[in-house]
């Protein structure tokens, strides 16, 4: 069994690790099925989720749960390969999870969204805490940012759009034998993408690129996820604890 994708937990694994704990906290990889290029693998984005899913649970006692491999990657659906489902379906399929979740004992969840055409997570999280549901959304764009700063990755996050440097590096960490020859030389630029979702990402690339995938390594893989790992502690101190964060100077 692959513990990178699949987590080999029992029931009793999960019982201990969770007995000292205020609340426990599950964390749910979301992927896509999409085309990245001719040199990363369609599974991709759930290979990312699933590094850095797992990647937390080494730095903090929460509950690993099996991806969700297929999401809305509609934009990609030019290139063979690709497979989606509605936004609907995705909302339905995180919120039940959540609930089974919580009738087993496990309150909080933390869904690690791996493709950032699954817009709808961000309204599933919404609604669950306005309910007063513990739930969050990780990482932010202000995570990849100080992560990309930290690991020494050049290209900007409007630039590093799919298939990229921040991509390829991470799979070149975690998942070596998954990058294919040519990576090297398909760097393509596409940065104003004002219609992508009325023309699709086949209205800017040609290979399905959009990024500097040449300046991808596996050092820089290793610490994009090191840096995410630590930035996830904000998260689980907010959804064990019992009050909000402390505001920051400046903010109402």
């Amino acid at each position: 069994m692959d513990a990178s994708l699949v987590p080999a937990d029992t029931s009793e694994d999960v019982r201990v690790r969770g007995a000292g704990l205020a609340r426990q906290v599950a964390v749910l990889p979301v992927g896509s099925f999409e085309q990245h290029g001719p040199y990363l693998p369609l599974a991709t984005d759930t290979l990312v989720a699933c590094a850095v899913a797992r990647e937390i649970a080494a730095a903090y006692p929460v509950h690993l749960l099996p991806p969700v491999t297929i999401g809305c990657s509609h934009e990609h659906a030019d290139w063979p390969g690709t497979v989606s489902i509605s936004s609907v379906t995705l909302h339905a399929v995180v919120g039940d999870i959540a609930s089974s979740l919580r009738r087993s004992g496990v309150e909080a969840l933390v869904v690690v969204n791996g493709h950032g055409g699954n817009y709808v997570l961000g309204n599933v999280v919404q609604e669950s805490s306005a309910r007063g549901e513990r739930m969050a959304l990780f990482p932010a764009a202000e995570d990849w940012e100080a992560a990309r700063q930290r690991s020494g990755v050049a290209t900007s996050l409007l630039s590093d759009m799919h298939a990229g440097e921040i991509e390829t590096s991470i799979l070149l960490h975690a998942h070596p034998e998954s990058v294919r020859p040519g990576y090297e030389t398909a760097d393509f630029v596409a940065d104003d993408r004002r219609h992508l979702l009325s023309l699709g990402m086949s209205a800017y690339t040609d290979s399905g690129v959009i990024g500097r995938p040449s300046l991808g390594s596996a050092e820089k893989g290793k610490e994009l996820l090191a840096s995410l790992a630590e930035s996830f502690g904000a998260y689980f101190s907010l959804l064990t604890g019992d009050r909000a964060p402390e505001k920051r100077p400046g903010r109402p």
